[in-house]
């Protein structure tokens, strides 16, 4: 199972792309989030694609990917992703792929309603992708016996009925969209059922057992639903639970090791706290750019207060991937405490109230720094108390390096089984 333990943007495609690319995986399977991922994938020979819907192994031929019921699905992205995929020489993504029936779906009229709120915030703005995901989240909370699913694409009378009840909604709250009529989508959404392989919750069980799988997550975990800094988080929970819960349904909790990824250097795309956040920084990221929803990259240095608190809220990891040691330069330090307290401490899930008050704590903290480590993937190992698995000095899988754990190494021949390595 893989995290990040960040604001997002730490490195799982590329990590889960070493993964798939090291050992024999059968699926990938999609947790959270959904098309406003952005998981970079670049291979030797320079193809790169950013996976959002996809499973970041699909480079690697064979490996299938599984979007579960927790991933909210946009058939019109995935197809526009499928296309892109087939241009850098994966023509048999959707062959591969099988999506979960109960899944939600974001339409064009949840991206609509989503840029419309964004907009009217005007200076407060969250930093949202601007996809509809937790649009469509919402309206799968407020009304869940007709939010328009994965399902209804092979239901036309149902799915046309559902689209109309939302479009109606969210027209009667905020005014105009602008989005297709519905008579517009139902011939994507016929094509995409058509296309995809639906599959019921049970499902999973079977892949599971066919051989070894990666679960990949969406986000980061200061970004999560209950436990990152209210507002400037996401409607998703971004920490392991939905994997662990998918593995339980499976008679299969506890099975899988969990990897907590990292970057050197603490960054955050758009607006809400980053307490390192220094702009003297020499760094950029030409796959992170400045985008009209989220707003500008932004770098800090490495942020051990942030990270410890993401790793109380999992209840600690496996091992840990540290990635962009590239970038590790003199220049960058190490934050492990603020001006107003040393440690935070996670809440009640849920308490958005107390999780709101801890952000408007952290716009206002400000980082002490220590001397620049001298060995970063020591330091960081030591600081959070974490088995440091694997290090990345680069975009590809060749540069990765895995790390010995306790005299044991974290073999990229085969699978090892061990207290901190991926079951086989």
């Amino acid at each position: 199972m893989v995290v990040d333990l960040g604001y997002g943007d730490a490195g799982k495609g590329t990590v889960v792309d070493w993964l798939c690319a090291t050992r024999p995986v059968h699926t990938v399977v999609r947790f959270n989030g959904g098309a406003q991922a952005a998981h970079n994938v670049v291979l030797r020979d320079g193809r790169h694609h950013t996976f959002a819907q996809f499973g970041a192994g699909t480079f690697r031929p064979g490996v299938r990917t599984h979007l579960s019921r927790h991933v909210v699905v946009d058939p019109l992205a995935l197809a526009a992703e499928a296309d892109h995929l087939a241009e850098v020489g994966v023509p048999d993504a959707l062959d591969r792929l099988t999506v979960d029936g109960e899944a939600l779906l974001a339409t064009p009229y949840h991206r609509a309603a989503n840029r419309a709120r964004e907009i009217a915030r005007g200076a407060d703005r969250h930093g949202s992708c601007g996809l509809g995901v937790g649009e469509a989240v919402a309206y799968g909370l407020t009304h869940p016996d007709e939010a328009p699913r994965v399902a209804d694409c092979r239901r036309p009378t149902v799915l046309r009925r559902r689209l109309a009840a939302l479009r109606d909604r969210l027209t009667a709250e905020l005014g105009p969209l602008d989005a297709p009529p519905v008579a517009d989508c139902l011939p994507a959404y016929a094509g995409f059922a058509e296309r995809v392989a639906i599959v019921d919750r049970a499902y999973l069980a079977g892949v599971l057992r066919a051989g070894t799988c990666v679960f990949e997550g969406a986000q980061g975990v200061l970004l999560d639903e209950w436990h990152g800094f209210h507002p400037y988080t996401t409607w998703s929970t971004t920490t392991f639970a939905n994997a662990e819960a998918l593995l339980a349904e499976a008679g299969l909790a506890g099975a899988a090791s969990r990897l907590g990824v990292l970057r050197v250097t603490t960054t955050r795309h758009g607006p809400g706290p980053l307490v390192t956040e220094d702009p003297a920084l020499p760094y950029a990221d030409p796959r992170n750019p400045t985008n009209p929803w989220q707003g500008r990259f932004r770098f800090g240095h490495f942020d051990a207060v942030a990270h410890r608190y993401a790793l109380d809220v999992v209840g600690g990891v496996d091992g840990l991937a540290l990635t962009h040691l590239d970038l590790a330069g003199p220049e960058l330090r190490i934050c492990r405490r603020y001006d107003i307290l040393d440690r935070l401490v996670p809440g009640p899930a849920g308490d958005l109230d107390r999780q709101a008050a801890l952000t408007a704590r952290l716009l206002r903290a400000r980082p002490l720094y220590d001397t620049p480590p001298t060995n970063w993937p020591t330091t960081i190992e030591t600081e959070l108390a974490s088995p440091l698995l694997l290090t990345s000095h680069g975009p590809t899988a060749e540069h990765k390096r895995p790390t010995p754990v306790r005299g044991v190494p974290f073999s990229t021949a085969g699978v090892m089984r061990g207290p901190f390595l991926l079951p086989s």
